[in-house]
């Protein structure tokens, strides 16, 4: 992951009481050189800015993968802005992401950078992990199926197919089904000896082979 310092963008608009206060805390960042380019637009001059964006409100702050609305604190800010792209940051943000119904955007970003994925897999290896999120990640790798996008992640899934806890094991298999593909294969004959009947299911239909007793 990149580990400069992420450049930002703020829409903001006349008359709004938070806007200030979200600009001049990414100011300071930006002297601090925890941001390294800050770009303000004001969207009574540039409307088609934030159609473009699909912003229906300000301040609206995009900061690296990052993006906030309304009244963000410096201290906010700036744990955005150290976190960047390092994958426990963006596990935190998916994780919002995920639990608030906002899955595309989690897609987007990996559109844009598959390696961002490795984020669920430390959402994935908590197993008090809510279904909601399990679920979130389920459809994010749906959506990507047969893309090769989640290529990046059969190495991590395939290492928690030997977790200590059955269903982050379970979830493991069946995403690494949906990834597809040869390089799954070594994990998913693996898993026909797993000591769960449910996880040796998923591998054995998987594999075309009959379920194991």
């Amino acid at each position: 992951m990149n580990a400069s310092p992420p450049d930002a963008l703020i829409l903001i608009a006349p008359g709004c009481p938070h806007c200030p206060g979200v600009l001049e805390g990414l100011s300071r960042l930006l002297k601090e050189g925890a941001i390294g380019r800050l770009e303000a637009v004001n969207v009574a001059v540039y409307p088609e800015r934030a159609e473009e964006l699909g912003v229906k409100g300000v301040p609206w702050v995009r900061l690296g993968p990052y993006e906030l609305e309304g009244a963000a604190t410096l201290d906010e800010l700036r744990r955005r802005a150290q976190a960047g792209e390092s994958i426990e940051g963006l596990a935190e943000y998916f994780l919002e992401l995920l639990k608030t119904g906002r899955r595309v955007k989690v897609e987007a970003l990996a559109w844009e950078r598959p390696e961002r994925l490795l984020a669920l897999l430390e959402l994935l290896r908590d197993p008090n992990s809510s279904m909601a999120v399990r679920l979130g990640i389920g459809a994010v790798m749906e959506e990507f199926q047969g893309t090769g996008v989640t290529d990046v992640l059969i190495p991590g899934l395939g290492e928690l197919t030997r977790h200590d806890d059955r269903l982050v094991r379970a979830d493991a298999c069946h995403f690494l089904s949906l990834v597809g593909g040869e390089a799954i294969l070594p994990y998913m004959r693996a898993c026909l000896d797993d000591p769960d009947a449910e996880v040796r299911e998923i591998a054995a239909e998987v594999l075309g082979a009959e379920k194991p007793e």
